[in-house]
Protein backbone atom coordinates (compact mmCIF):
# COMPACT_ATOMS: atom_id res chain seq x y z
CA UNK A 1 0.00 0.00 0.00
CA UNK A 2 2.94 2.22 0.89
CA UNK A 3 4.90 1.89 -2.39
CA UNK A 4 1.11 2.65 -4.08
CA UNK A 5 1.21 5.71 -2.42
CA UNK A 6 4.49 6.71 -3.12
CA UNK A 7 3.85 5.74 -6.51
CA UNK A 8 0.73 7.72 -6.97
CA UNK A 9 2.59 10.88 -5.51
CA UNK A 10 4.79 10.35 -7.70
CA UNK A 11 2.14 10.34 -10.63
CA UNK A 12 0.94 13.27 -9.37
CA UNK A 13 3.97 15.24 -9.01
CA UNK A 14 5.04 14.67 -12.61
CA UNK A 15 1.55 15.22 -14.46
CA UNK A 16 -0.53 16.68 -11.50
CA UNK A 17 0.38 20.34 -13.00
CA UNK A 18 0.39 19.21 -16.51
CA UNK A 19 -1.73 21.16 -19.00
CA UNK A 20 -2.42 18.20 -21.60
CA UNK A 21 -4.67 19.70 -24.03
CA UNK A 22 -7.96 18.50 -25.52
CA UNK A 23 -11.12 19.31 -27.55
CA UNK A 24 -13.97 20.35 -25.89
CA UNK A 25 -16.75 21.11 -28.51
CA UNK A 26 -15.43 23.99 -30.18
CA UNK A 27 -12.68 24.87 -27.86
CA UNK A 28 -9.36 23.58 -27.27
CA UNK A 29 -9.12 23.34 -23.23
CA UNK A 30 -6.00 22.10 -20.75
CA UNK A 31 -6.73 19.40 -18.36
CA UNK A 32 -8.46 21.75 -15.89
CA UNK A 33 -11.12 22.74 -18.34
CA UNK A 34 -9.66 26.23 -19.12
CA UNK A 35 -9.93 27.67 -22.59
CA UNK A 36 -6.23 27.99 -24.36
CA UNK A 37 -5.91 29.98 -27.21
CA UNK A 38 -2.64 28.78 -28.80
CA UNK A 39 -0.28 31.88 -29.79
CA UNK A 40 1.83 30.40 -31.45
CA UNK A 41 5.16 30.12 -33.83
CA UNK A 42 6.20 28.69 -36.76
CA UNK A 43 10.24 27.58 -37.06
CA UNK A 44 9.95 27.18 -40.69
CA UNK A 45 13.21 27.19 -42.14
CA UNK A 46 15.02 24.84 -39.84
CA UNK A 47 14.27 21.16 -40.11
CA UNK A 48 13.53 22.43 -43.68
CA UNK A 49 14.65 24.94 -45.65
CA UNK A 50 12.69 27.14 -48.28
CA UNK A 51 14.78 29.18 -51.60
CA UNK A 52 13.20 32.45 -50.02
CA UNK A 53 14.22 32.12 -46.36
CA UNK A 54 17.77 31.63 -47.76
CA UNK A 55 17.54 34.23 -50.91
CA UNK A 56 17.88 31.11 -53.21
CA UNK A 57 14.22 31.12 -54.71
CA UNK A 58 15.72 32.24 -58.04
CA UNK A 59 17.52 29.05 -58.68
CA UNK A 60 16.96 26.61 -56.52
CA UNK A 61 13.64 26.58 -54.62
CA UNK A 62 13.39 23.46 -52.80
CA UNK A 63 16.22 22.19 -50.16
CA UNK A 64 17.34 19.29 -52.30
CA UNK A 65 17.87 21.68 -54.89
CA UNK A 66 19.86 24.10 -52.21
CA UNK A 67 21.85 21.60 -50.93
CA UNK A 68 23.05 20.37 -54.96
CA UNK A 69 24.16 24.30 -54.93
CA UNK A 70 26.16 24.19 -51.64
CA UNK A 71 27.75 20.81 -52.94
CA UNK A 72 29.11 22.15 -56.31
CA UNK A 73 30.69 24.68 -54.55
CA UNK A 74 32.04 22.79 -51.56
CA UNK A 75 31.67 18.64 -52.05
CA UNK A 76 29.16 16.35 -50.24
CA UNK A 77 31.06 16.04 -47.33
CA UNK A 78 31.52 20.40 -47.04
CA UNK A 79 27.71 20.72 -47.34
CA UNK A 80 27.13 18.19 -44.76
CA UNK A 81 29.49 20.24 -42.44
CA UNK A 82 27.48 23.07 -43.00
CA UNK A 83 23.87 21.61 -42.40
CA UNK A 84 25.60 20.12 -39.14
CA UNK A 85 26.29 23.53 -38.04
CA UNK A 86 22.82 24.97 -39.30
CA UNK A 87 20.36 22.76 -37.90
CA UNK A 88 22.91 23.22 -34.57
CA UNK A 89 22.50 26.85 -34.75
CA UNK A 90 19.10 27.20 -36.02
CA UNK A 91 17.13 26.57 -33.04
CA UNK A 92 18.72 26.35 -29.56
CA UNK A 93 17.21 26.87 -25.79
CA UNK A 94 17.80 30.45 -25.92
CA UNK A 95 15.77 30.87 -29.17
CA UNK A 96 12.18 28.88 -27.26
CA UNK A 97 13.43 31.40 -23.56
CA UNK A 98 12.82 34.15 -25.72
CA UNK A 99 9.91 33.22 -28.05
CA UNK A 100 8.47 32.18 -24.10
CA UNK A 101 9.51 35.82 -22.88
CA UNK A 102 8.06 37.86 -26.01
CA UNK A 103 4.49 35.76 -25.17
CA UNK A 104 4.39 33.02 -27.17
CA UNK A 105 3.10 30.06 -25.49
CA UNK A 106 3.40 27.38 -28.29
CA UNK A 107 5.87 26.21 -30.91
CA UNK A 108 5.10 24.85 -34.02
CA UNK A 109 7.57 22.45 -35.71
CA UNK A 110 7.89 21.95 -39.50
CA UNK A 111 9.33 18.92 -39.46
CA UNK A 112 11.25 17.08 -42.68
CA UNK A 113 10.72 12.96 -42.51
CA UNK A 114 14.01 12.68 -44.07
CA UNK A 115 16.02 13.62 -40.77
CA UNK A 116 13.63 10.66 -39.10
CA UNK A 117 13.81 8.44 -41.70
CA UNK A 118 15.60 7.37 -45.16
CA UNK A 119 13.26 7.77 -48.53
CA UNK A 120 11.86 4.99 -49.76
CA UNK A 121 14.47 4.63 -52.72
CA UNK A 122 17.63 4.53 -49.75
CA UNK A 123 15.96 1.92 -48.04
CA UNK A 124 18.46 -1.38 -47.64
CA UNK A 125 15.20 -3.53 -47.68
CA UNK A 126 12.74 -2.33 -49.94
CA UNK A 127 9.07 -2.06 -47.71
CA UNK A 128 10.84 -1.44 -44.04
CA UNK A 129 11.85 1.55 -42.32
CA UNK A 130 15.08 2.98 -41.19
CA UNK A 131 14.80 5.04 -38.23
CA UNK A 132 17.42 8.00 -37.57
CA UNK A 133 18.02 9.38 -34.79
CA UNK A 134 18.93 12.73 -35.43
CA UNK A 135 15.08 14.05 -36.20
CA UNK A 136 14.02 12.56 -33.07
CA UNK A 137 16.94 14.20 -30.97
CA UNK A 138 16.36 17.31 -32.15
CA UNK A 139 12.66 17.20 -31.39
CA UNK A 140 13.33 15.85 -28.01
CA UNK A 141 15.47 18.69 -27.60
CA UNK A 142 12.85 21.08 -28.39
CA UNK A 143 10.21 19.54 -26.29
CA UNK A 144 12.44 20.07 -23.28
CA UNK A 145 13.16 23.69 -24.10
CA UNK A 146 9.39 24.11 -24.37
CA UNK A 147 8.09 21.77 -21.20
CA UNK A 148 10.78 23.86 -19.32
CA UNK A 149 8.52 27.28 -20.32
CA UNK A 150 5.62 25.56 -20.13
CA UNK A 151 4.99 25.88 -24.14
CA UNK A 152 3.05 23.21 -26.28
CA UNK A 153 5.07 21.88 -29.19
CA UNK A 154 2.76 21.06 -32.17
CA UNK A 155 4.61 18.74 -34.27
CA UNK A 156 3.93 19.27 -37.93
CA UNK A 157 4.50 16.96 -40.98
CA UNK A 158 5.81 19.82 -43.43
CA UNK A 159 7.93 17.69 -46.08
CA UNK A 160 6.06 14.34 -46.16
CA UNK A 161 7.80 11.07 -47.81
CA UNK A 162 7.41 11.84 -51.56
CA UNK A 163 5.94 15.28 -51.15
CA UNK A 164 2.71 16.30 -50.45
CA UNK A 165 2.22 18.56 -53.60
CA UNK A 166 3.22 20.57 -56.57
CA UNK A 167 4.26 23.23 -54.89
CA UNK A 168 7.72 21.73 -54.54
CA UNK A 169 9.34 24.36 -52.43
CA UNK A 170 7.02 23.64 -49.16
CA UNK A 171 7.77 20.35 -49.52
CA UNK A 172 11.34 19.74 -50.81
CA UNK A 173 9.03 17.96 -53.39
CA UNK A 174 11.97 16.33 -56.39
CA UNK A 175 9.33 15.37 -59.32
CA UNK A 176 11.38 12.79 -60.83
CA UNK A 177 10.75 10.67 -58.15
CA UNK A 178 7.49 9.07 -56.78
CA UNK A 179 4.75 11.35 -54.67
CA UNK A 180 2.97 11.06 -51.40
CA UNK A 181 0.04 10.44 -53.81
CA UNK A 182 1.47 7.97 -56.03
CA UNK A 183 3.51 5.52 -53.92
CA UNK A 184 1.96 3.31 -51.67
CA UNK A 185 5.41 2.83 -50.01
CA UNK A 186 5.69 6.55 -49.23
CA UNK A 187 2.13 6.49 -47.59
CA UNK A 188 3.25 3.57 -45.52
CA UNK A 189 6.47 4.81 -44.54
CA UNK A 190 4.27 8.60 -43.71
CA UNK A 191 1.85 5.96 -41.81
CA UNK A 192 4.77 4.33 -39.42
CA UNK A 193 6.20 7.68 -38.80
CA UNK A 194 3.52 9.15 -37.33
CA UNK A 195 2.90 6.41 -34.88
CA UNK A 196 6.49 6.22 -33.98
CA UNK A 197 6.40 9.71 -32.94
CA UNK A 198 2.87 8.92 -30.82
CA UNK A 199 4.34 5.81 -29.30
CA UNK A 200 7.54 8.38 -28.19
CA UNK A 201 5.65 11.23 -26.97
CA UNK A 202 2.59 9.54 -25.86
CA UNK A 203 3.22 10.80 -22.52
CA UNK A 204 4.29 14.47 -22.90
CA UNK A 205 1.72 16.11 -21.74
CA UNK A 206 3.29 19.41 -23.27
CA UNK A 207 2.82 18.19 -26.88
CA UNK A 208 0.03 20.26 -28.12
CA UNK A 209 -0.99 17.89 -30.76
CA UNK A 210 0.02 16.62 -34.68
CA UNK A 211 -0.46 18.28 -37.64
CA UNK A 212 -0.60 15.63 -40.00
CA UNK A 213 0.07 16.92 -43.24
CA UNK A 214 0.75 20.35 -44.18
CA UNK A 215 -0.65 22.25 -46.85
CA UNK A 216 -1.55 19.46 -48.77
CA UNK A 217 -1.78 20.94 -52.87
CA UNK A 218 -2.33 18.80 -55.17
CA UNK A 219 -5.44 17.66 -58.16
CA UNK A 220 -6.77 14.31 -57.73
CA UNK A 221 -9.73 14.95 -60.45
CA UNK A 222 -9.42 18.98 -60.84
CA UNK A 223 -8.11 21.09 -62.96
CA UNK A 224 -5.78 23.49 -60.34
CA UNK A 225 -2.83 21.66 -59.81
CA UNK A 226 -2.94 22.94 -56.70
CA UNK A 227 -6.02 21.05 -55.57
CA UNK A 228 -8.12 24.33 -54.95
CA UNK A 229 -11.22 23.46 -57.30
CA UNK A 230 -11.21 19.97 -55.99
CA UNK A 231 -14.49 19.05 -54.71
CA UNK A 232 -13.61 15.59 -53.18
CA UNK A 233 -10.34 15.02 -51.43
CA UNK A 234 -11.21 11.54 -51.13
CA UNK A 235 -7.22 10.19 -51.23
CA UNK A 236 -6.05 13.44 -48.30
CA UNK A 237 -8.99 12.32 -45.79
CA UNK A 238 -8.12 7.99 -46.63
CA UNK A 239 -4.74 8.94 -45.55
CA UNK A 240 -5.55 11.11 -42.75
CA UNK A 241 -8.08 8.43 -41.70
CA UNK A 242 -4.87 5.78 -41.44
CA UNK A 243 -2.83 8.31 -40.00
CA UNK A 244 -4.91 8.74 -37.17
CA UNK A 245 -5.90 5.28 -36.47
CA UNK A 246 -1.94 4.42 -36.54
CA UNK A 247 -1.60 7.29 -34.33
CA UNK A 248 -4.35 5.79 -31.66
CA UNK A 249 -3.12 2.21 -31.21
CA UNK A 250 -0.51 4.00 -29.06
CA UNK A 251 -1.82 7.67 -28.27
CA UNK A 252 -5.18 7.96 -27.31
CA UNK A 253 -4.44 11.01 -25.48
CA UNK A 254 -3.19 14.00 -27.95
CA UNK A 255 -5.32 16.04 -30.35
CA UNK A 256 -5.24 14.91 -34.02
CA UNK A 257 -4.60 18.28 -36.54
CA UNK A 258 -6.54 17.99 -39.90
CA UNK A 259 -5.63 20.22 -42.91
CA UNK A 260 -7.18 20.46 -46.15
CA UNK A 261 -6.43 20.61 -49.66
CA UNK A 262 -5.34 23.71 -51.43
CA UNK A 263 -2.39 24.68 -48.94
CA UNK A 264 -4.76 23.63 -46.25
CA UNK A 265 -8.01 25.33 -46.85
CA UNK A 266 -10.13 23.20 -49.21
CA UNK A 267 -12.12 20.73 -46.85
CA UNK A 268 -14.48 19.53 -49.60
CA UNK A 269 -15.37 15.88 -49.47
CA UNK A 270 -14.82 15.79 -45.35
CA UNK A 271 -16.85 12.64 -44.39
CA UNK A 272 -17.66 12.91 -40.69
CA UNK A 273 -15.07 13.35 -38.28
CA UNK A 274 -13.32 9.80 -37.09
CA UNK A 275 -12.20 10.60 -33.82
CA UNK A 276 -13.37 13.22 -31.11
CA UNK A 277 -10.03 14.70 -30.26
CA UNK A 278 -9.52 16.93 -33.71
CA UNK A 279 -8.79 20.03 -34.91
CA UNK A 280 -8.93 22.16 -38.56
CA UNK A 281 -6.02 23.92 -39.31
CA UNK A 282 -6.09 26.66 -41.72
CA UNK A 283 -3.90 29.09 -43.28
CA UNK A 284 -4.12 32.78 -44.43
CA UNK A 285 -1.91 35.16 -46.06
CA UNK A 286 -2.35 38.22 -48.16
CA UNK A 287 -6.37 38.72 -47.68
CA UNK A 288 -8.48 41.05 -45.64
CA UNK A 289 -8.70 40.89 -42.00
CA UNK A 290 -12.39 41.08 -41.77
CA UNK A 291 -14.95 37.67 -40.71
CA UNK A 292 -15.42 36.94 -44.46
CA UNK A 293 -12.25 36.04 -44.75
CA UNK A 294 -13.09 33.37 -41.75
CA UNK A 295 -16.03 32.66 -42.71
CA UNK A 296 -15.23 29.27 -44.48
CA UNK A 297 -13.31 28.15 -41.31
CA UNK A 298 -15.97 29.06 -38.83
CA UNK A 299 -18.67 27.35 -40.74
CA UNK A 300 -16.56 24.29 -40.55
CA UNK A 301 -16.02 24.65 -37.00
CA UNK A 302 -19.87 25.05 -36.98
CA UNK A 303 -20.93 22.27 -38.41
CA UNK A 304 -18.09 19.91 -37.03
CA UNK A 305 -18.26 21.22 -33.42
CA UNK A 306 -14.54 21.25 -33.05
CA UNK A 307 -12.42 24.08 -33.21
CA UNK A 308 -10.60 25.91 -35.71
CA UNK A 309 -6.55 26.86 -35.48
CA UNK A 310 -4.69 29.36 -37.85
CA UNK A 311 -1.61 27.11 -38.18
CA UNK A 312 0.06 29.46 -40.40
CA UNK A 313 0.37 32.84 -41.77
CA UNK A 314 2.51 36.12 -41.75
CA UNK A 315 4.91 37.34 -44.05
CA UNK A 316 2.92 40.82 -43.83
CA UNK A 317 2.95 44.12 -41.92
CA UNK A 318 3.09 44.96 -38.63
CA UNK A 319 -0.46 46.76 -39.43
CA UNK A 320 -1.47 43.56 -41.02
CA UNK A 321 -0.32 41.75 -37.75
CA UNK A 322 -1.71 43.54 -35.23
CA UNK A 323 -5.13 43.32 -37.21
CA UNK A 324 -5.63 40.04 -37.53
CA UNK A 325 -4.56 38.88 -34.00
CA UNK A 326 -7.49 41.19 -33.06
CA UNK A 327 -9.89 39.84 -35.29
CA UNK A 328 -8.69 35.95 -34.00
CA UNK A 329 -9.34 37.15 -30.49
CA UNK A 330 -12.73 37.96 -31.17
CA UNK A 331 -13.60 34.52 -32.29
CA UNK A 332 -11.13 32.71 -29.66
CA UNK A 333 -8.90 30.92 -32.57
CA UNK A 334 -5.21 30.42 -32.07
CA UNK A 335 -2.53 30.66 -34.52
CA UNK A 336 0.81 30.45 -35.38
CA UNK A 337 3.12 32.62 -37.37
CA UNK A 338 5.85 32.01 -39.91
CA UNK A 339 8.45 31.98 -39.64
CA UNK A 340 11.00 32.75 -36.79
CA UNK A 341 14.70 33.25 -39.13
CA UNK A 342 15.47 33.82 -42.58
CA UNK A 343 17.83 35.99 -43.83
CA UNK A 344 17.00 40.07 -44.48
CA UNK A 345 13.99 39.51 -42.85
CA UNK A 346 11.49 42.45 -41.73
CA UNK A 347 8.32 40.68 -41.21
CA UNK A 348 9.69 38.23 -38.79
CA UNK A 349 10.34 38.64 -34.82
CA UNK A 350 14.28 38.06 -35.49
CA UNK A 351 16.40 38.65 -39.18
CA UNK A 352 19.77 36.69 -39.64
CA UNK A 353 22.00 39.11 -41.25
CA UNK A 354 23.28 38.59 -44.77
CA UNK A 355 26.88 39.37 -45.36
CA UNK A 356 28.67 40.72 -48.66
CA UNK A 357 30.47 37.10 -49.41
CA UNK A 358 27.49 35.35 -48.89
CA UNK A 359 25.83 38.05 -51.37
CA UNK A 360 28.86 37.30 -53.94
CA UNK A 361 27.75 33.46 -53.40
CA UNK A 362 23.92 34.50 -54.44
CA UNK A 363 25.59 36.39 -57.39
CA UNK A 364 27.96 33.45 -58.86
CA UNK A 365 24.48 30.62 -58.45
CA UNK A 366 22.31 33.15 -60.07
CA UNK A 367 24.26 34.57 -62.54
CA UNK A 368 27.24 32.65 -63.13
CA UNK A 369 30.78 33.90 -63.65
CA UNK A 370 34.17 33.00 -61.88
CA UNK A 371 33.97 30.07 -59.36
CA UNK A 372 34.37 30.91 -55.65
CA UNK A 373 37.14 28.71 -54.31
CA UNK A 374 36.29 26.19 -52.16
CA UNK A 375 38.03 27.89 -49.34
CA UNK A 376 35.90 31.17 -49.75
CA UNK A 377 32.77 29.12 -50.25
CA UNK A 378 33.21 26.96 -46.89
CA UNK A 379 33.86 30.28 -44.95
CA UNK A 380 31.41 32.41 -46.08
CA UNK A 381 28.60 29.13 -45.77
CA UNK A 382 29.94 28.60 -41.80
CA UNK A 383 29.76 32.11 -41.19
CA UNK A 384 25.85 32.25 -42.34
CA UNK A 385 25.17 29.24 -40.17
CA UNK A 386 26.52 30.98 -36.96
CA UNK A 387 24.35 34.21 -37.98
CA UNK A 388 21.75 31.58 -37.30
CA UNK A 389 22.99 31.65 -33.74
CA UNK A 390 20.03 33.12 -31.21
CA UNK A 391 22.75 35.68 -30.21
CA UNK A 392 23.74 36.91 -33.56
CA UNK A 393 20.73 37.51 -35.06
CA UNK A 394 18.79 40.73 -35.34
CA UNK A 395 15.68 41.23 -32.69
CA UNK A 396 12.85 42.76 -34.25
CA UNK A 397 11.35 44.73 -31.29
CA UNK A 398 8.97 46.14 -33.66
CA UNK A 399 7.42 43.10 -34.88
CA UNK A 400 6.73 41.89 -31.79
CA UNK A 401 5.30 45.34 -29.76
CA UNK A 402 2.86 44.21 -32.99
CA UNK A 403 2.16 41.07 -32.09
CA UNK A 404 1.66 41.50 -28.60
CA UNK A 405 1.04 45.47 -26.94
CA UNK A 406 -0.65 46.99 -29.61
CA UNK A 407 -3.16 44.20 -30.94
CA UNK A 408 -5.03 45.59 -26.90
CA UNK A 409 -3.09 49.12 -26.38
CA UNK A 410 -3.52 51.37 -28.88
CA UNK A 411 -1.14 53.87 -27.38
CA UNK A 412 2.37 54.71 -28.65
CA UNK A 413 6.16 54.56 -27.37
CA UNK A 414 9.34 55.01 -28.01
CA UNK A 415 11.24 53.01 -30.51
CA UNK A 416 14.66 54.94 -29.32
CA UNK A 417 15.20 57.19 -26.21
CA UNK A 418 15.39 60.44 -27.88
CA UNK A 419 17.13 63.40 -26.13
CA UNK A 420 17.17 66.55 -27.53
CA UNK A 421 19.49 68.69 -27.87
CA UNK A 422 20.70 65.92 -30.09
CA UNK A 423 20.52 64.20 -33.54
CA UNK A 424 17.35 62.10 -34.40
CA UNK A 425 17.53 59.49 -37.23
CA UNK A 426 14.44 59.83 -39.51
CA UNK A 427 13.98 55.66 -39.08
CA UNK A 428 13.51 56.01 -35.16
CA UNK A 429 9.75 56.96 -35.06
CA UNK A 430 7.80 55.62 -32.43
CA UNK A 431 6.31 52.16 -32.21
CA UNK A 432 2.82 52.11 -32.22
CA UNK A 433 -0.25 51.47 -34.59
CA UNK A 434 -0.53 53.18 -38.05
CA UNK A 435 -2.26 56.25 -37.23
CA UNK A 436 -0.83 56.81 -33.83
CA UNK A 437 2.92 56.69 -34.30
CA UNK A 438 2.92 57.27 -38.10
CA UNK A 439 1.08 57.48 -41.33
CA UNK A 440 1.81 56.08 -44.32
CA UNK A 441 -0.63 55.24 -47.52
CA UNK A 442 0.67 52.02 -48.51
CA UNK A 443 1.09 50.04 -45.22
CA UNK A 444 -0.28 46.33 -46.13
CA UNK A 445 -0.14 43.29 -48.46
CA UNK A 446 -3.33 42.30 -49.52
CA UNK A 447 -2.54 40.74 -53.74
CA UNK A 448 -4.88 37.68 -52.46
CA UNK A 449 -8.35 39.95 -52.31
CA UNK A 450 -7.43 41.95 -54.50
CA UNK A 451 -3.91 41.68 -57.06
CA UNK A 452 -3.94 45.60 -57.34
CA UNK A 453 -3.12 45.89 -53.66
CA UNK A 454 0.49 43.41 -53.91
CA UNK A 455 2.54 45.71 -51.71
CA UNK A 456 5.89 45.42 -50.15
CA UNK A 457 4.56 47.64 -47.68
CA UNK A 458 8.19 49.19 -46.87
CA UNK A 459 9.14 49.21 -50.39
CA UNK A 460 12.81 49.61 -49.09
CA UNK A 461 12.66 46.29 -47.04
CA UNK A 462 14.78 47.69 -44.62
CA UNK A 463 15.08 48.22 -40.64
CA UNK A 464 11.05 47.70 -40.14
CA UNK A 465 7.82 46.17 -40.58
CA UNK A 466 5.99 49.13 -40.63
CA UNK A 467 4.39 50.75 -43.58
CA UNK A 468 6.92 53.41 -43.57
CA UNK A 469 9.60 53.42 -46.86
CA UNK A 470 13.31 52.58 -45.54
CA UNK A 471 16.06 52.67 -47.80
CA UNK A 472 19.74 51.97 -47.50
CA UNK A 473 21.78 54.82 -48.97
CA UNK A 474 24.66 54.46 -50.51
CA UNK A 475 26.95 55.08 -47.18
CA UNK A 476 24.94 52.45 -45.30
CA UNK A 477 23.05 55.29 -43.84
CA UNK A 478 19.22 54.86 -43.55
CA UNK A 479 16.24 57.27 -44.62
CA UNK A 480 12.70 57.19 -45.00
CA UNK A 481 12.18 57.51 -48.48
CA UNK A 482 8.86 57.25 -51.06
CA UNK A 483 7.02 59.79 -48.64
CA UNK A 484 3.68 61.30 -49.94
CA UNK A 485 1.32 64.39 -49.21
CA UNK A 486 -0.43 63.69 -45.82
CA UNK A 487 1.83 61.14 -44.44
CA UNK A 488 3.70 61.98 -41.34
CA UNK A 489 6.37 60.39 -38.59
CA UNK A 490 5.90 60.66 -34.69
CA UNK A 491 9.12 61.17 -32.40
CA UNK A 492 8.90 60.96 -28.29
CA UNK A 493 11.57 63.19 -27.35
CA UNK A 494 13.52 64.03 -23.91
CA UNK A 495 14.06 67.56 -24.03
CA UNK A 496 16.57 68.81 -21.01
CA UNK A 497 15.07 72.17 -21.07
CA UNK A 498 12.21 74.37 -22.17
CA UNK A 499 12.75 76.74 -24.86
CA UNK A 500 13.29 77.54 -28.45
CA UNK A 501 14.77 75.11 -30.19
CA UNK A 502 16.27 74.70 -34.17
CA UNK A 503 15.65 71.54 -35.99
CA UNK A 504 18.38 70.98 -38.78
CA UNK A 505 16.44 69.07 -41.66
CA UNK A 506 18.83 66.62 -43.49
CA UNK A 507 16.43 65.72 -46.46
CA UNK A 508 16.38 65.63 -50.19
CA UNK A 509 14.16 65.98 -52.94
CA UNK A 510 14.05 66.17 -56.46
CA UNK A 511 11.50 69.53 -56.88
CA UNK A 512 10.27 71.64 -53.88
CA UNK A 513 8.59 70.53 -50.85
CA UNK A 514 7.27 71.54 -47.52
CA UNK A 515 7.86 69.74 -44.01
CA UNK A 516 5.60 70.89 -41.58
CA UNK A 517 5.81 70.25 -37.23
CA UNK A 518 3.25 69.79 -34.82
CA UNK A 519 2.38 68.06 -31.49
CA UNK A 520 0.15 65.12 -31.52
CA UNK A 521 -2.53 67.36 -29.72
CA UNK A 522 -2.24 68.97 -33.78
CA UNK A 523 -0.94 72.61 -31.94
CA UNK A 524 1.17 74.14 -35.35
CA UNK A 525 4.93 73.85 -34.44
CA UNK A 526 6.56 75.11 -37.80
CA UNK A 527 6.48 74.89 -41.09
CA UNK A 528 9.88 75.03 -43.52
CA UNK A 529 10.11 75.67 -47.38
CA UNK A 530 12.66 73.08 -49.13
CA UNK A 531 14.46 73.76 -52.29
CA UNK A 532 15.23 70.79 -54.52
CA UNK A 533 18.80 69.08 -53.61
CA UNK A 534 19.12 67.62 -57.69
CA UNK A 535 18.84 63.97 -56.92
CA UNK A 536 17.07 60.98 -53.91
CA UNK A 537 20.45 61.08 -52.39
CA UNK A 538 21.66 64.40 -52.89
CA UNK A 539 21.46 65.14 -49.06
CA UNK A 540 21.03 69.30 -47.66
CA UNK A 541 19.88 70.91 -44.56
CA UNK A 542 17.37 72.97 -44.16
CA UNK A 543 16.77 74.97 -40.33
CA UNK A 544 13.56 75.24 -39.00
CA UNK A 545 13.98 77.90 -35.92
CA UNK A 546 11.79 78.95 -32.68
CA UNK A 547 10.09 75.45 -32.30
CA UNK A 548 8.99 75.65 -28.56
CA UNK A 549 9.33 72.07 -26.83
CA UNK A 550 8.46 72.00 -22.87
CA UNK A 551 10.80 70.18 -20.82
CA UNK A 552 10.59 66.28 -20.24
CA UNK A 553 8.69 64.58 -22.68
CA UNK A 554 7.63 65.51 -25.71
CA UNK A 555 5.66 63.72 -29.04
CA UNK A 556 6.09 65.86 -32.03
CA UNK A 557 5.15 65.06 -35.65
CA UNK A 558 6.42 65.43 -38.75
CA UNK A 559 3.91 66.24 -41.95
CA UNK A 560 5.20 65.93 -45.28
CA UNK A 561 3.18 68.31 -47.71
CA UNK A 562 4.34 67.16 -50.80
CA UNK A 563 5.52 63.77 -52.47
CA UNK A 564 8.84 62.71 -53.05
CA UNK A 565 10.84 63.95 -49.66
CA UNK A 566 13.84 61.64 -48.62
CA UNK A 567 14.42 61.86 -45.09
CA UNK A 568 17.83 60.81 -43.47
CA UNK A 569 17.21 62.66 -40.13
CA UNK A 570 17.11 65.69 -37.99
CA UNK A 571 19.24 67.85 -35.45
CA UNK A 572 17.85 69.78 -32.54
CA UNK A 573 20.00 72.11 -31.09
Amino acid sequence: MKRAILLSAFLLSQFGTSQLLKTQGQKIVNDKGENVQLRGLGLGGWMLQEGYMLKTADFAGPQYKIKEKIAELIGEDGMNEFYKAYLKNGVTRQDIDFLKKAGFNSIRLPMHYNLYTLPIEKEPVKGQNTWLEEGFRMTDDLLKWCADNNMYLILDLHAAPGGQGNDVNISDNDKSKPSLWESEENQKKTIALWKKLAERYRDEPWIGGYDLINEPNINFTGKNPNGTDEMYNAPLWKLQKEITEAIRTVDKKHIIILEGNGWGNNYNGLTPLWDDNMVFSFHKYWNNNDDATLKFALDLREKHNAPIWLGETGENSNVWFTELIRLLDRHNIGYAFWPMKKIDNIAGITNVKITPEYQKLLDYWKNGGEKPSKEFAEKTLMQIADNYKFNNVEIKSDVIDAMFRQTTDGSTKPFKNLQAPGRISATDYDLGRMGAAYLDKDFVNLWVSDPAKRSEWNSGNQLRNDGVDIYKGKNNEYYVGKTENGEWLQYTINVKDGKPYTFNINYASNGPAKIRVEDTSGKHLGIIALQPTGGNEIWKTASLKGINLKKGENKIRIYFENEGVNLKGFEIK
